[in-house]
């Protein structure tokens, strides 16, 4: 087999040097036996539907898509999946055999996933859940969480205005929008809390809001993984609660990525956990 004959696939992102995508997909090539690549692509803003067009040309089985590119890249695929459409971003494309490229969102998958492997306790239709921020991740999480049935969520951001157009674009009675300054009654007998912000995050500012409104079996979420144990998930931890890091969602979401590009199964198992703590 020449190197023209391997399945190719990468990430693009900028910067993206940081990204541990390779790391995750390469563990998974050698596992499974596989003679293909994984790599990073640094791709500048405003260049990423000049990078997807190439794909084909360059042999690329397809990419996984960071920021800030998750929606610019919208304009420049011939179709896109309705959970996509849903979440507002496009994190996966892949290249079907007639060159047209396709975008989807595995991270509403992943988000999923993970939560429900790291706490198997927590059921959607027992209290409501509430996100922190309004970006892409924040509707993500929105979008797999009204997806396994919650009965209410509360969407809570520093700029009100952001929070109220996600809702907006959710288009479901069971979104609810507060401002920053009342977290804590959008917290009152919440049954998960889950940070999608940078706050907590290696240089942020930490997040430490008064977890005591909290369902007393609640679960907090914090989709930061440097630190793999932020603030928040200190003090949820010192309450006794159910936590859940953003490491397991990174290789959750990665699974049917590497299934579409490679055509094999990967495993979000302790094994690949493992290989990417070692990074960290």
């Amino acid at each position: 087999m020449t190197v023209a004959d391997r399945p190719v696939a990468g990430v693009i992102g900028w910067p993206v040097a940081h990204s541990l995508s390779p790391r995750l997909h390469r563990f998974w090539l050698d596992r499974a036996g596989i003679d293909g690549f994984y790599v990073p692509l640094p791709v500048a803003p405003g260049h990423a539907a000049a990078a997807l067009a190439g794909l084909p040309a360059l042999g690329l089985r397809g990419v996984n898509v960071t920021v800030p590119h998750k929606q610019a890249v919208f304009d420049a695929l011939d179709r896109v999946t309705p959970v996509a459409r849903r979440a507002g971003a496009v994190n996966t494309v892949t290249v079907a055999d007639d060159g047209t490229l396709e975008g989807t969102n595995t991270d509403v998958a992943g988000f999923l996933g993970h939560l429900r492997q790291a706490a198997p306790v927590w059921r959607a239709d027992a209290a409501p859940a509430v996100i922190l921020g309004a970006g892409g991740a924040a509707r993500a999480a929105a979008v797999a969480l009204l997806d396994a049935g919650v009965a209410r969520l509360v969407v809570v951001n520093r700029t009100v205005a952001r929070a109220e157009a996600l809702a907006l674009a959710l288009g479901d009675p069971r979104v609810a929008v507060a401002p920053w300054e009342g977290l804590a009654g959008a917290l009152d007998g919440a049954g998960l809390l889950v940070n999608t912000t940078s706050l907590g995050m290696a240089g942020q500012p930490p997040l430490t809001p008064d977890l005591a409104p909290l369902a007393a079996d609640a679960v907090v979420y914090d989709i930061v993984y440097v630190p793999l144990e932020t603030p928040l998930l200190a003090a949820a931890r010192a309450r006794g609660l159910a936590t859940v890091d953003g490491l397991g969602m990174l290789i959750h979401q990665g699974v049917p990525a590497f299934r579409a590009f490679f055509g094999a199964e990967a495993a979000a198992d302790a094994a690949t956990r493992a290989h990417l703590l070692a990074a960290l």
